[in-house]
């Protein structure tokens, strides 16, 4: 089963339908990473609403975003890329 992609981007989504729209947009990840990083921080922003963790489908999907690499057309780029940045 495809998870559905939010229209709204003020939709509020369950852990595990965040995992799954988004990766359904492209960006794996799965609702245990998100969970980890709630808890360590470099997640994207959630709310609860009692016990039930929320994540904006906004904020979400801008978090993803923020985690591509730059454009490449080699590894070799990649290894240019990350020895300007040291």
């Amino acid at each position: 089963m495809m998870a559905v992609i939010p229209d709204n981007p003020n939709a509020l989504l369950r852990r595990k339908a965040t995992a799954e729209a988004l990766t359904e947009a492209g960006y794996p990840v799965s609702s245990a990473t998100l969970q980890t990083k709630a808890v360590r921080g470099g997640g994207p922003a959630y709310r609860t609403f009692g016990r039930a963790v929320l994540y904006r489908w906004g904020d979400a999907l801008a978090w993803a975003e923020g985690r591509l690499s730059a454009p490449r057309r080699s590894t070799s780029e990649a290894d240019a890329q990350r020895q300007a940045a040291a």
